[in-house]
């Protein structure tokens, strides 16, 4: 009886990654500052290499002749970076009218920013690969988006900014994308024939690898962002204004996402991938683009809030569904 309530019991409770989100969050706020800098380990460190580890082995677990041949699958990258650099923007846009002139433009402008940001890399690529969609291709985009941001971002934001005449260090922002996502990963690539059956005999612990790098990821961010006093510096009332504005602008691109891939008659491994990539945002890059942008102005911390919910949000909302298509897929296998 007792085992018959604890198993019925667990079907409402929050899945353990989920859970762990919640708790990063939740320690971020309460003891902010763990692994900063100076300290014997710093964190930044430890993810910075975690991240390269992570698409080391997602190289590891890739198959060249697969790779080589989804990059042709051109229907399905056309779709990702439209939705995330021309679609997002554009449904923003429209509300701009409605704002224009009042003192809530610049609420708007925040929101704007967000939806011109590129999507997120390792997390993207991880819910995909725990929903058991087309990994080939999330690694292709996530990494892309990054590239495409840096040049696409200040330029949506250039149009709406009076003063925009910062650049971006491309160089050293490159060199990273470089250093930490494509050699690991083209590493682990070449190595898959020695390799590659050990990585996907233990795709478990991998899981366990990759996810414990998001919740580093999370709880230093959260970490970085209570220590700066960002969720301070606005009114509770703006607070509540962007939080609406920013959900509503997710589930409004993930469910128009969702409709689309059907209507264009993705197959299933694919409509997670474009599902995923195309609806998040990234929070690395917002914050970046946050100094550049804003540098020396007190609205640098106001930017970054709409990124930081939309950030948390995506998380926690695509981690339920990820592990849902996880779970749908085991059912049909068996």
């Amino acid at each position: 009886m007792s085992s018959f309530n604890f198993k019925t019991l667990r079907r409402y409770l929050p899945d353990g990654f989920i859970t762990g989100i919640l708790s990063m969050i939740i320690l971020a706020w309460l003891i902010p500052g763990i692994g900063g800098e100076g300290s014997v380990v710093e964190l930044k460190v430890v993810i910075k290499y975690g991240i390269a580890l992570l698409f080391f082995f997602y190289g590891l677990r890739l198959s060249p002749d697969k790779l080589v041949t989804d990059l042709s699958n051109w229907r399905l990258h056309l779709m990702i970076q439209t939705i995330t650099f021309l679609v997002f923007p554009l449904v923003v846009l429209l509300f701009r009218p409605l704002l224009k002139g009042t003192e809530n433009e610049i609420l708007w402008l925040a929101v704007f920013f967000l939806a011109a940001l590129p999507s997120t890399v390792s997390s993207s690529v991880v819910m995909v690969s725990i929903a058991e969609g087309n990994l080939p291709s999330a690694i292709f985009n996530a990494s892309i988006s990054g590239v495409i941001g840096i040049l696409i971002t200040p330029t949506w934001m250039g149009i709406f900014m009076e003063k925009h005449q910062e650049t971006f260090a491309f160089g050293e922002v490159l060199r990273d994308l470089v250093m930490q996502i494509l050699i690991p990963f083209c590493a682990g690539l070449l190595l898959h024939r020695f390799w590659g059956q050990w990585a996907n005999r233990n795709r478990r612990y991998i899981s366990l690898f990759d996810k414990s790098v998001i919740l580093s990821i999370v709880y230093r961010s959260f970490s970085d962002s209570f220590l700066k006093g960002i969720f301070s510096s606005i009114k509770l009332t703006e607070l509540l204004l962007l939080s609406a504005s920013v959900l509503t602008l997710f589930f409004f691109i993930f469910e128009g996402t969702k409709l689309l891939t059907r209507l264009m008659r993705f197959n299933r491994e694919d409509r997670i991938t474009v599902l995923f990539c195309s609806s998040k945002k990234s929070l690395i890059h917002g914050s970046v683009m946050v100094g550049v942008l804003f540098a020396g102005s007190t609205l640098g911390s106001l930017f970054l809030v709409p990124v930081m919910i939309y950030h948390a949000f995506q998380l926690f909302y695509i981690s339920i569904v990820a592990r849902r298509y996880h779970r749908e897929m085991l059912t049909s296998t068996r």
